[in-house]
């Protein structure tokens, strides 16, 4: 329908009044616009999914590299041996031309060293885990990625307070939950490293939450996370899970999911690996882990313990600033705006370790690069209580020294 056709009703029928015509012709016109203005957001939403698509096909691309040979856990997961000089984050910027820099003495006796995988929760199909030289990365389908990244940033980890400012505020976002114990004094502070012993406990939580429990270490706008994580849409079932998650710059990443990913060293010690036995509430906790992160004095790099195996490091040049400003230990939920999302063992702490998720033995190394192992310069921080709570308690007598009980059923 046009301007003729409007004219044209108005010769036939002269009793539609000039009023009506001109509000009959503004219609026809706005609804014109409307259909014009959807089409062209068709078109556009259509560019952008492309545009996603083909973003996708590039990080499956940096992802699934190729494979020396492809093994199973027998939890079914795959994993590529990658050449551990092809692995994707040696084609970071920060170091793809640098290769000769880290083929140092320390990498070359881990790669000749193995370990009793198994106390890691790992069973490989092989017994035995990728070739020397080698180091596994898993494998990642099209699908996967897609469900991962169909999530805003709201989904991704994050620290418990606002890292653009010196104050102690969490982020304006109702889906993040902590229950954490962190250090005080903000930028003021200067960190070279942390470490912790936590509890492996499992969680229930729905698609798409997850929770974690984890160590925070914020490198100025950057930070490092290790822990374990309950995260369907990431692996796919609901069991506990390690991981590492890296944000440096405007990039960021779970595991080695992309080129500013931790750097691996082990050929037989994936990261996304099932760990079991789990906490049984009640019982001797005996099931738990040691994670430490420290930079190393004369180069720089951060590099990742897991237990008494040295897992992988992170280059001092993925980093702005050379020095971490705080430290927080404790958990992290995604409720996706719905309740029952469980951190923990998924009931409020009663400052009982064999009823309680804990974290204890942890340390900070200072700007000396000496060892605070009692670290008493924290504020305990649970952003919602009425779902999670945390307390801490600080004994003298090394190795429980700083101990931290959290979790909650989720209740918000």
């Amino acid at each position: 329908i046009n301007l003729i056709s409007i004219l044209t009703l108005f010769l036939n029928n002269m009793k539609i009044s000039f009023r009506t015509m001109i509000l009959t012709f503004l219609s026809y016109i706005f609804c014109f616009g409307e259909m014009a203005s959807l089409y062209n957001h068709f078109v556009d939403s259509k560019t952008s999914q492309s545009v996603n698509h083909f973003d996708i096909e590039k990080q499956l691309n940096v992802i699934n590299k190729p494979a020396v040979k492809i093994i199973k856990t027998t939890h079914g997961d795959t994993y590529g041996c990658v050449d551990l000089y092809k692995q994707p984050a040696f084609e970071h910027m920060s170091v793809k031309n640098k290769l000769f820099l880290y083929n140092v003495r320390r990498i070359s006796s881990l790669k000749k060293s193995r370990v009793n995988h198994e106390n890691f929760g790992i069973s490989w199909d092989n017994g035995i885990g990728c070739p020397i030289g080698t180091v596994p990365i898993k494998r990642v389908t099209k699908d996967e990625l897609l469900g991962l990244n169909l999530f805003s940033t709201k989904y991704k980890p994050r620290g418990s307070w606002n890292s653009t400012s010196s104050h102690y505020n969490v982020d304006n976002d109702q889906q993040h939950h902590f229950a954490v114990s962190r250090t005080k004094g903000g930028k003021n502070k200067k960190y070279n490293g942390a470490t912790m012993i936590v509890s492996l406990n499992d969680p229930k939580v729905k698609l798409p939450q997850y929770s974690s429990a984890r160590m925070h270490i914020q490198i100025g706008d950057d930070f490092i996370q290790i822990g374990w994580i309950v995260n369907p849409k990431l692996y796919g079932d609901t069991k506990p899970r390690t991981f590492v998650y890296t944000k440096a710059g405007n990039n960021q990443c779970y595991n080695s999911m992309c080129q500013i990913g931790i750097i691996l060293v082990r050929s037989d010690i994936p990261f996304g690996v099932a760990l079991e036995p789990v906490c049984v509430r009640g019982s001797n906790p005996s099931a738990s882990v040691t994670i430490a992160v420290y930079k190393d004095k004369i180069n720089g790099n951060w590099w990742l313990d897991y237990g008494e195996v040295t897992l992988g490091f992170w280059p001092a040049s993925r980093f702005k600033q050379s020095y971490a400003n705080n430290v927080e230990w404790g958990g992290e939920v995604y409720s996706a705006f719905m309740s029952g999302a469980q951190m923990g063992n998924g009931y409020f702490p009663k400052k009982h370790p064999l009823f309680d998720a804990i974290i204890f033995n942890i340390t900070t190394v200072d700007e000396k690069f000496e060892i605070d192992k009692l670290v008493n310069n924290t504020e305990t921080f649970s952003d919602n209580t009425r779902g999670y709570k945390v307390i801490e308690d600080l004994y003298s007598d090394y190795p429980v020294g700083h101990i931290i009980y959290f979790g909650g059923p989720g209740n918000i």
